[in-house]
């Protein structure tokens, strides 16, 4: 099972140095392609998008996203920090499992 990682070039490159491969995403039209290769290769099982990235498709992500299949989506801020309007881990678990940790 390998990584994928979609977002800005400070994202990209800090995983690819340590062995992620991923795309730079500037608008959603790249978002949008390096989305459909990460969920066309079945070796990706873990694909990890910057929050800012995600908005521009997000229609696309939020379809995906707690599906049962693979490769599993998780946003992450971006060289900026975390966006302010999102929720934390613990809410996303809470509605992800039904269960209030």
């Amino acid at each position: 099972m390998k990584y994928f990682v979609i977002g800005d070039e400070d994202t990209v490159l800090g995983f690819h140095l340590a062995g992620v491969r991923g795309k730079v995403a500037r608008d959603a039209a790249e978002a949008e392609a390096a989305f459909a290769t990460a969920l066309d290769d079945p070796d990706i099982g873990i694909l990890i998008i910057t929050e800012r990235t995600a908005d521009l498709i997000r229609a696309a992500v939020d379809r995906y996203q707690f599906t049962e299949r693979f490769p599993l989506v998780v946003e992450i801020p971006d060289r900026r920090g975390p966006r302010e309007d999102r929720p934390g881990i613990r809410e996303m678990v809470n509605a992800a499992i039904g269960v209030k940790l």
